[in-house]
C-alpha cells in the first residue's frame, strides 16, 4: 500500500472515531475537522500521529480544532 494510501485510510478512521466519540455522523464530523484544521493537521502530522493511540490522536484533533476556534456544542 502506498504512503498517500496509509495517510487517507488513517484520516478516514479518525474521522470516523472522533464522530462516534463525538455523537456526530461523518460528514458533520469531517466539516468541523476540516474547517478548524485538524485534517490539515493530520496530513502534516502524520508520521508521529499515527503512532499514538487512537484516543491521543482524537484529543490532538480536537485540541487542533478549539486552537482555531472550533467548538463542539
Amino acid at each position: 500500500m502506498s504512503e498517500k494510501r496509509k495517510q487517507i485510510n488513517y484520516a478516514v478512521a479518525c474521522v470516523g472515531e472522533f464522530a462516534r466519540k463525538h455523537g456526530l455522523n461523518v460528514k458533520d464530523a469531517f466539516c468541523f475537522l476540516f474547517r478548524y484544521k485538524a485534517i490539515e493537521f493530520l496530513k502534516e502530522n502524520y508520521d508521529i500521529e499515527h503512532t499514538l493511540s487512537l484516543d491521543d490522536a482524537l484529543d490532538d484533533m480536537l485540541t487542533v480544532c478549539e486552537r482555531n476556534g472550533g467548538t463542539l456544542a
